[in-house]
């Protein structure tokens, strides 16, 4: 009696390349240049974000929940990636070697829109469950007696002994969320721009980019919030700038650490 042996599948190549940790100056660098070469893509996205954080602050200021800007604009981190589809379009077709227009910014939702849709929905799920995460939070730690008016916010807030509390636990699960969304995003929506691939396919491609390139990766991270924080202080005027910056820095990262 003999027994046939089933030769084993070869292990899945490899998509990821291990880069250097000083590498997100590099894709900085790229970005910038990708940003002057596409003025009036940069102009428009960076315009579109700013206009967008004025009209959230408005609606927030007319409903009495100025408090949740903080949570909101955290949004910014969380489906910025998704918003930035249009910048990794232009990247790729000047790396092309041609003009981008901003007609090209739609072609991705043409092209593949329903794989990056998919990859949007999970990122704003993680930002509607942050912004539930922050309201429930504000709650518990300050309206249990009542909440304050919106002109004695701030000073309730500061002269409050639960605001310690209350910005360590609420920083604690918007870096848990944050971390997340930025391994699920980090590379995934650039190479649904760049490939018709399925989303979960893309996701996975994206952690282990992450997880493989831990150190470039945090200092990527750390960048952005940098660079966004400091963005959002001139009450979101420096989005105009920051955002397609990141945007076309973002599609360099992906061609630096997937193989295409």
């Amino acid at each position: 009696m003999t027994v046939e042996t089933l030769p084993l599948a070869g292990r899945p190549t490899n998509r990821v390349r291990i880069v250097t940790t000083d590498r997100p100056w590099v894709w900085l660098t790229a970005g910038w240049q990708d940003m002057l070469a596409s003025k009036p893509i940069t102009l428009a996205y960076g315009g579109a974000v700013c206009l967008a954080g004025w009209v959230l602050s408005l609606l927030l200021f007319e409903v009495g929940t100025l408090w949740a800007i903080l949570p909101a604009t955290s949004g910014f981190f969380l489906i910025g990636p998704l918003v930035a589809a249009g910048l990794y379009e232009a990247s790729r077709v000047r790396a092309e070697g041609r003009q981008p227009t901003l007609a090209d910014a739609i072609a991705p939702f043409r092209r593949n829109g329903s794989q990056i849709a998919y990859v949007g929905v999970a990122l704003l799920v993680i930002h509607l469950f942050w912004v539930r995460i922050a309201g429930l939070l504000f709650m518990l730690f300050f309206g249990l007696h009542g909440v304050p008016s919106l002109e004695r916010l701030p000073y309730a807030m500061l002269q409050s002994d639960q605001l310690l509390p209350f910005l360590v636990i609420g920083t604690g699960f918007g870096f848990v969320l944050a971390a997340a969304s930025f391994a699920v995003a980090a590379v995934s929506i650039p190479m649904l721009v760049d490939k018709e691939i399925s989303a979960l396919e893309a996701v996975t491609v994206s952690i282990q980019a992450v997880l493989e390139n831990i150190r470039p990766m945090l200092l990527w991270a750390g960048l952005i919030v940098v660079f966004t924080g400091l963005a959002l202080v001139p009450f979101y005027l420096g989005l105009v700038l920051v955002f397609p910056l990141i945007g076309h820095a973002t599609w360099h990262a992906y061609k630096d650490m997937v193989v295409r």
